[in-house]
């Protein structure tokens, strides 16, 4: 009786399912963040871990979104809660220096496979805060500029190489300057990294006000490129004028372009450069609170987001973004078609050395007001 007691209670605890838990995601962005979760990941993540669920909230596009996210942390450390109510957060990189220093998050990276495929400056270093381990890119959205090939058929290599184009070929450059868009914010900043003096301390700190006095040469200059170059609406305007022919080359976001092409609207042999010494772009990033309630399992879900298998079908194919970790160890999940679509005319070695990550918070805005101030008066 004993035995059979015995092997009953045994059966019974292997019959019993391991504790089945929600996962609750949190994102800030557009909509197409929310679904891309609930409808591609969580299934992906659901099927692999059975008897667990993923569920996604959104927070709002922008800043905005992960501003709400950091109040929501910064809430819950205050009221002292012992397990708060998120797993996994996705937010705009400059809001992850201000949760470290608040403790909000988790050291994490180290701990899963895929956090050896990170090559990227900008998932150690994010405006001027050092945040290695605590993020894992989700994707990186970057700017480069399209040209149309028919018109430029060598197209500049360089910073200094596009003023003398631009100089040769009078309104054929266009931007949308720091208004409507941040393709032309991110033209700005390259220019200032070429002309302004030490790029590093911009985009990694400290600052120091007398630094933006070596920016005079580099405004005058930008100046007069503005003045012979054709100023469009936006980041939509830009490419409009392109696919018009109104202009020969221009700063975009290249998921952006890349959609254009798919589209239609774009020439399919309008063609994409990075020049020396590059332009700045933006990841979006996973990170895992400080006490996420199933920490777990949210780096088994991060570590399955940034596998290159999601990243090629996920993040590649799906959305024309660079994936968040290294492109070589995606290109086997990816065919040759998207490959050569994404990584030909800016190949992964261009993306490690020109994709440069904006300036810290005091230079951006630095940057910005001398640009209203010097170069379109």
């Amino acid at each position: 009786m004993k035995k059979l007691l015995q092997a009953m209670l045994v059966l019974g605890l292997a019959a019993s399912p391991a504790r089945a838990a929600e996962l609750t995601v949190i994102t800030a962005g557009d909509q197409n963040m929310v679904d891309y979760i609930n409808e591609y990941l969580a299934p992906l993540f659901e099927k692999q871990n059975p008897g667990n669920t993923v569920r996604a909230v959104g927070t709002g596009p922008g800043d905005a979104g992960s501003q709400k996210i950091l109040e929501r942390f910064e809430a819950q450390k205050k009221a002292g809660a012992e397990k708060w109510d998120t797993d996994v957060a996705v937010l705009h990189e400059k809001f992850v220096g201000p949760m470290i220093e608040g403790g909000y998050l988790e050291a994490y990276r180290d701990r899963i496979a895929t956090g050896k495929m990170v090559t990227r400056a900008n998932a150690d270093m994010a405006l001027g805060t050092e945040v290695t381990g605590y993020v894992m890119p989700m994707f990186n959205s970057q700017t480069a500029i399209a040209y149309n090939p028919a018109l430029v058929p060598n197209p500049p290599k360089s910073y200094e190489e596009l003023a003398a184009w631009a100089k040769a070929h009078p309104k054929q450059f266009g931007y949308n300057g720091i208004k409507g868009g941040a393709s032309g914010v991110s033209f700005v900043m390259g220019w200032v990294y070429a002309f302004g003096g030490d790029a590093g301390k911009l985009m990694n700190g400290p600052f120091d006000k007398a630094e933006t006095a070596n920016w005079d040469k580099a405004f005058a200059s930008l100046r007069e490129f503005t003045q012979n170059a054709t100023l469009t609406p936006g980041n939509a305007g830009t490419l409009d004028l392109l696919s018009r022919g109104e202009i020969a080359m221009g700063p975009v976001w290249v998921d952006m372009f890349y959609s254009w092409q798919a589209n239609g609207q774009l020439p399919p042999d309008f063609k994409l450069f990075l020049p020396a010494p590059g332009m700045p772009g933006q990841p979006m990033h996973y990170v895992i609170p400080a006490n996420a309630p199933n920490k777990e399992l949210a780096e088994k879900f991060v570590e399955l987001a940034t596998s290159p298998k999601v990243q090629a079908e996920g993040i590649v194919k799906r959305f024309n973004w660079y994936p968040g970790i290294d492109a070589e160890h995606v290109k086997a999940e990816l065919d040759e078609a998207t490959w050569n679509k994404l990584f030909v005319d800016i190949t992964p070695e261009d993306l490690a050395k020109y994709g440069k990550p904006f300036p810290i918070a005091p230079y951006n805005n630095a940057i910005l007001e001398a640009y209203e101030r010097q170069a379109t008066n």
